[in-house]
């Protein structure tokens, strides 16, 4: 399909640039399954629900992924700001890098200051440049490994607030916080699964007072969910890939859940992906561990979720295509319409949709 049909004008006054508080308080358009719309608050979530559905979570944990440093060559000293995007081993991740252009494989850089961290030496946390990719990353090598990086990196790094955000206000010590799903578990993302932004405790015990299931799956975003797709048509896009879980307990759960007529909800496009890569063409889900670079589009036919709950996204984007996907592009277009005129907020801190599988 051409890219260009999943193109729309935002005024930049709707992008969200705090959640709701109170979270419930969200906006939640609902666009069923013959692309009907009615106007709801996360609130009114329960209402759509009943005794024996599955709620779906993404239960990644952000890491403060954004991490301030300096390069010295002699007695000249650059500032250096590196954003981790995947994690290579114990002690190598794939990070972009400004300016990237200006820096040597074999050169170190000196991230945080001194008396930050104790797990940093000498109170801060050393890389080397091992590699430069094609498309503009590099590959550091941290002087530290394993549960000891791990630990610089909490102490040292920033959220990694997404583009859209951090080009009109710097990361406040709120975010730390405010991008986090209360299902956080397994560190990871870089950016959040932010559908689950939406959940407080209160809204979790409510559905397991209504007989709602809810389980967790992994898929530990990374920051290729915010690259624009530069083709003209979608199947010239290469997709790019995320790890995920979907385990054992979980798949038998989830077949359980649909033998006894229960629906599947999935809580963000993450959790759908995940699914979707772990579900055979009857339904039926099995465990599954590794890399997904799924890539959905119009025509997918869809096999795991019933419900989907998810952010407004943005233009041409591959998750704006997976939500057309699921709810067919004139729906999408109408919802998304409704929405903008309807001063609804959008992407990671906004509001959100309720869509019903098409069909």
């Amino acid at each position: 399909m051409r890219v260009d049909l999943f193109d729309y004008h935002l005024p930049p006054e709707r992008i969200a640039l705090a959640p709701a508080e109170p979270r419930e308080s969200a906006r939640m358009l609902v666009v069923d399954a013959a692309g009907g719309l009615t106007d709801r608050t996360i609130a009114d979530l329960p209402a759509y629900l009943r005794r024996g559905d599955a709620v779906v979570v993404n239960d990644t944990r952000v890491i403060p992924a954004r991490l301030d440093g300096t390069r010295r060559r002699g007695e000249a000293v650059a500032r250096v700001e590196a954003m981790l995007i995947r994690r290579l081993g114990p002690s190598r991740w794939r990070a972009l890098v400004r300016p990237a252009k200006k820096l040597k494989v074999g050169e170190r850089i000196r991230f945080g200051d001194p008396g930050e961290s104790p797990a940093c030496s000498l109170g801060a946390l050393h890389a080397e440049v091992e590699a430069r990719g094609e498309a503009g990353e590099i590959t550091l090598n941290f002087e530290f490994a394993g549960a000891a990086l791990d630990e610089a990196i909490e102490r040292i790094g920033q959220t990694p607030l997404p583009p859209y955000i951090a080009a009109r206000r710097p990361a406040a010590a709120q975010d730390r916080a405010n991008y986090q799903t209360i299902f956080a578990r397994e560190a990871g993302a870089v950016a959040a699964p932010t559908a689950g932004l939406h959940f407080t405790p209160a809204l979790r015990d409510q559905l397991a007072a209504l007989g709602v299931g809810l389980h967790s799956v992994t898929l530990h975003v990374g920051a290729g969910t915010f690259l624009p797709v530069k083709v003209e048509d979608t199947r010239d896009h290469a997709m790019h890939s995320e790890w995920c879980r979907l385990d054992r307990d979980t798949a038998a759960a989830l077949n359980e859940a649909r033998a006894r007529g229960g629906r599947i909800v999935c809580i963000g496009t993450t959790s759908v992906r995940t699914l979707e890569s772990a579900v055979d063409a009857n339904g039926r889900f099995s465990p599954f561990e590794g890399e997904t670079s799924i890539f959905i589009t119009p025509g997918h036919k869809f096999a795991s979720a019933d419900l989907l709950l998810t952010n407004f996204h943005l233009p041409q984007s591959t998750l704006l295509m997976l939500v057309s996907a699921f709810s067919g592009v004139d729906a999408v277009k109408s919802a998304y319409s409704h929405a903008i005129s309807g001063g609804y907020r959008f992407y990671s801190y906004g509001d959100a949709c309720l869509l019903e599988r098409r069909g």
